[in-house]
């Protein structure tokens, strides 16, 4: 909730909506979304109730992978706008009082970068241009074979050999080539970066991989395949590695020393929810995506442990939790939950309890409209770097990155200006049903319980920074409680049950009924009982 003292920083229990640039709203016509397109759609977002933006990439780059691959850090990509725009739209934004979140991508450079040209001319051996990356001499005979057994994120090997004979780096796309952050020039580099955009007004920074820009300097084998399957379970050489935490501590005092709680969010996967603390102690950064909450299994007792183990955690650093349930990178809630009318109404319910939880939260641009996965993109269309290579196994990203549909009519569904037909993905044809303008006139659409939600978690001094209390329930049900007067229950279930029930509904994601129970009390008062659907989360006072 808003605090109207300004006395709690404003990110521990802010509602933060990410967008996809290139997928969100496009402003010319060519097919491609970009700043002009989210300066119109601002509104929105304000109308919506969140308290900010999270906008990925939009820097010069060969999109490789989407804007990650970044050639140049102090400027607009010209398919996205120019950095007028970009002033214009943090000016605007600021006017209908959402901040703005830029995504950072340190970990990696794109191979347009100028440092990467520069160290291929350089040659071999340890001059500085090639010591800002990570190269290496091969093993083998003759260096044929890569330096160690690390393997891309995107699949296939993490090092590639260039024409003199040395092998980089490239924890995802060769298009990638990491940075060597024990090298001093990268750490100020990056201190300029920050810099450049705090100057210009930015309210805070997702560090993208910020859990991978120290490797650990012996670079040893890992000894298996399939390490992807590693994140967050297990120990990698090349993520989570202690020293890291020295560059958020010199980041945070970057931050610090501006005004209007500056703040970062790290995209950061750890093994334990302990070491995922360690990312926003005090004097670090301020939020840790909570990925656990994302992968808790449809139980109560999968919810209730990753609910109680990341609270705990964060409570030892004195930090709040930051919850998701979406981003660019995963398969939508609807589809990951089922699929179909199960799906959606059990996305509805998480989004819900997500909502309800003490802490901050992140919305993805269409989790608010119930999107599903698009898993049917034709092979033509397909972009992300995992499709190639995997060699053609793995589909990758791109089901969840579709244009969002803001009008009926033919696809693409105003995401371009009148009469335009271009989208970069192409758009299911059946989703002028699932678009905003249809669901603002459905009394009881996925848009309209997100903005009834979020209007009520802005209102109820319940909800937002905080704890929350555990009540009894039975079978595949959670109860909690936040003082003052606030209730949350949902249903994870196959069964319908009924819960003890006095005070008023709040919201609910599936109708619910609250009922008279038979037997009057002694004193002659009615009690009540508050009959819950399946794969339903509901939301009361009793203040």
């Amino acid at each position: 909730m808003t605090d109207p003292n300004n006395t709690v920083p404003w990110f521990r229990d802010a509602v933060i909506y990410q967008i996809y640039v290139r997928s969100f709203a496009d402003g010319d016509g060519d097919g491609v979304g970009d700043l002009a397109g989210i300066r119109q759609r601002l509104p929105y977002l304000a109308e919506l109730g969140v308290d900010a933006v999270w906008l990925t990439p939009f820097y010069p780059s060969p999109m490789a992978d989407g804007g990650y691959d970044v050639a140049d850090y102090r400027d607009v990509d010209p398919t996205l706008g120019s950095l007028a725009e970009f002033d214009a739209l943090l000016g605007e934004a600021h006017d209908l009082d959402l901040r703005v979140i830029v995504d950072l991508v340190p970990n990696h450079t794109s191979s347009a970068h100028p440092w990467f040209a520069e160290a291929l001319a350089a040659g071999p051996g340890s001059s500085p241009a090639r010591d800002r990356y990570l190269f290496r001499p091969g093993r083998g005979e003759h260096g044929e074979l890569p330096p160690n057994d690390w393997e891309s994120v995107f699949g296939g090997p993490a090092w590639t050999r260039v024409e003199d004979g040395e092998w980089y780096l490239h924890l995802f796309a060769p298009e990638q080539p990491d940075l060597n952050w024990r090298n001093p020039e990268v750490r100020a580099e990056f201190v300029e970066v920050l810099r450049f955009w705090l100057d210009r007004g930015v309210d805070g920074f997702r560090v993208d991989v910020a859990h991978g820009m120290i490797k650990h300097p012996d670079l040893p084998d890992i000894g298996r395949t399939q390490q992807i399957q590693l994140l967050g379970r297990d120990e990698l050489p090349y993520f989570d590695q202690d020293e890291v935490h020295e560059i958020y501590r010199e980041w945070r005092a970057v931050l610090d020393a501006y005004p209007g709680q500056r703040m970062a969010v790290a995209e950061a996967w750890a093994h334990t929810p302990e070491r995922l603390a360690r990312y926003v102690r005090s004097d670090e950064l301020h939020q840790a995506f909570n990925f656990e909450f994302l992968d808790a299994d449809w139980s109560a007792i999968g919810f209730r442990k990753v609910i109680d183990s990341s609270l705990a955690a964060t409570a030892l650093v004195r930090a709040t939790t930051t919850w998701v349930l979406a981003n660019h990178d995963v398969r939508r809630p609807v589809t990951r939950y089922g699929g179909g009318e199960v799906g959606l109404r059990r996305a509805r319910a998480a989004g819900l309890l997500m909502l309800a939880l003490p802490g901050s939260a992140y919305v993805y641009q269409g989790e608010e409209l119930g999107l599903p996965e698009v898993t049917d993109l034709p092979e033509e269309a397909l972009q992300d770097p995992m499709w190639e290579r995997s060699g053609h196994t793995e589909r990758g990203r791109d089901g969840c990155r579709v244009p969002l549909p803001w009008s009926d009519g033919t696809p693409p569904f105003g995401f371009g200006p009148p009469d335009s037909t271009a989208s970069w993905l192409p758009v299911p044809t059946d989703w002028g049903a699932l678009s905003v303008a249809s669901q603002q006139q459905q009394q009881e659409s996925t848009l309209r319980l997100y903005r009834a939600a979020l209007a009520i978690r802005r209102q109820h001094p319940a909800l937002g920074d905080g704890t929350l209390t555990w009540q009894d329930s039975a079978g595949d049900v959670l109860v909690f409680a936040r003082e003052p007067g606030f209730t949350c229950a949902v249903n994870l279930g196959a069964e319908p049950v009924r819960l003890p029930f006095s005070g008023r509904l709040l919201c609910s994601s599936d109708r619910v009924t609250v009922l008279e129970e038979e037997g009057a009390g002694t004193d002659g008062t009615a009690s009540w009982c508050l009959v819950l659907p399946p794969d339903t989360t509901v939301w009361w006072t009793t203040d």
